[in-house]
């Protein structure tokens, strides 16, 4: 088959000529357009991220093409009808992070629990001291995860082998999961009221839009520490400023903010494209809770390992080999 791949990066290159070995396989950097288009018209599969708008006008160019692969887990940057309507399929990623997304959670959580983030700008400046360094163990600790989804789970299971207490939020519930790994399913003010750690492991719709708000906030457990590796539209940064100033929560480690709406696909970010679109350094240095020092803030970062962005190119090629087997996989609805 012919196939075409835009928006590639360098690295990606062999990895994919040696899994599509025996097929004709282009390689482009630049998203897919209309005044590119003519250059894979004969072309049976096309693979493209998020910048490449594979609209009516294009797909009107590719009278062969069959098949969408998508290095994305969206994708509304598709012409779903116009796919249906001529017989295209259109597979995406539709998991990549799981584990890398939970143990950057960790990461946050065990620099604010055991304050390294304050101890190695001490140590950097020579000073050993240990006044306001002194942290607190997460064994015995209760940690209420909201979502149980791929990342929640591998968070429910990090938490166990710290010998965490787990409660859990979510509107759909896994009973047999939570028999398997121990912990119970609770209402979010319960869950509010009785956990040591919350961290956020939802998509952001409009059911979530400011889960935690000022109308909640005061049903959290003083003391406190809340994590978002998820999305920042899930916190109202009002309701978290007044929950920090009035000691509600003892801190917050946070790889998400609500100004990023922005932001569709973690390797969004990644992309060159991206700077072009948004200022994302500016946004960070204004913002207010950047100053705080009982907030950590990354700068959407935990998806960001080698390991995951290889499976988004793997399960891209897996896609590409099972629908030219006839027998695809990963296909989204259209």
């Amino acid at each position: 088959m012919n196939i075409a791949f835009f928006e590639v990066e360098e690295w990606e290159k062999p990895i994919i000529q040696k899994a599509l070995k025996g097929h004709t396989v282009s390689f482009f950097s630049a998203p897919l357009t209309k005044s590119n288009a003519a250059k894979i018209k004969n072309y049976d599969i096309l693979s493209v991220f998020i910048y490449s708008k594979v609209n009516k006008d294009i797909i009107a160019q590719l009278p062969k093409l069959r098949f969408i692969a998508t290095r994305s887990t969206g994708f509304d940057h598709i012409d779903m009808d116009t796919c249906k309507a001529k017989g295209i399929k259109v597979a995406n990623v539709p998991t990549y992070g799981e584990n890398t997304v939970a143990e950057h959670t960790f990461a946050l959580i065990l620099s604010l629990t055991r304050k390294i983030h304050k101890s190695y700008e001490r140590t950097i400046r020579g000073d050993f001291t240990l006044e306001g360094l002194r942290g607190f163990d997460l064994k015995g600790k209760t940690i209420g995860v909201i979502g149980t989804g791929n990342i929640g789970r591998h968070v429910i299971r990090i938490a166990n082998g710290f010998e965490m207490n787990t409660l859990a939020y979510d509107v759909r519930q896994d009973a047999k999961f939570a028999r398997q790994m121990g912990f119970k399913y609770v209402p979010l003010a319960n869950l509010l009221a009785n956990s040591d750690i919350i961290t956020l492991h939802v998509p952001y719709l409009k059911a979530t839009h400011h889960l935690i708000n000022r109308d909640n906030i005061n049903k959290i457990k003083k003391g406190s520490i809340l994590i978002n590796t998820a999305r920042g539209g899930l916190v109202e940064t009002e309701a978290l400023v007044i929950a920090l100033d009035k000691g509600i929560l003892a801190g917050a480690g946070l790889d998400v903010l609500e100004e990023e709406f922005f932001i569709k696909e973690e390797t969004q970010l990644l992309s060159k494209q991206f700077p072009e679109t948004c200022d994302l350094k500016t946004l960070l240095q204004n913002h207010i809770l950047l100053k705080r020092d009982n907030v950590l803030i990354t700068p959407h970062n935990a998806f960001n390992s080698n390991e995951a962005l290889l499976r988004i190119l793997e399960t891209t090629l897996d896609n590409i080999a099972a629908f030219s087997k006839k027998k695809p996989i990963n296909i989204v609805a259209n």
